[in-house]
């Protein structure tokens, strides 16, 4: 799951530097990117969120601890 999540993330943001802990049932995301330096917080986790929503709505990822970060 963590390759299709960063896959998926670097296909729409190639800078995009992904690192995971944890396990499928409490994963923590952390995603560092230039693309998020001029955007609010609450805009960059939705920017990643709406990236990974079909992963959501077909269950294959059911929790997710988000942390995003500008280079």
């Amino acid at each position: 799951m963590k390759d299709i999540i960063e896959n998926t993330i670097l296909n729409e943001i190639p800078d995009a530097i992904c690192s995971f802990d944890g396990d499928a049932c409490n994963l923590r995301l952390v995603v560092k990117s230039e693309t998020f330096k001029d955007m609010s917080l609450v805009n960059q986790h939705r920017k990643i969120m709406k990236l990974l929503e079909n992963k959501f709505e077909s269950g294959e990822l059911h929790a997710l601890s988000l942390e995003t970060r500008s280079n």
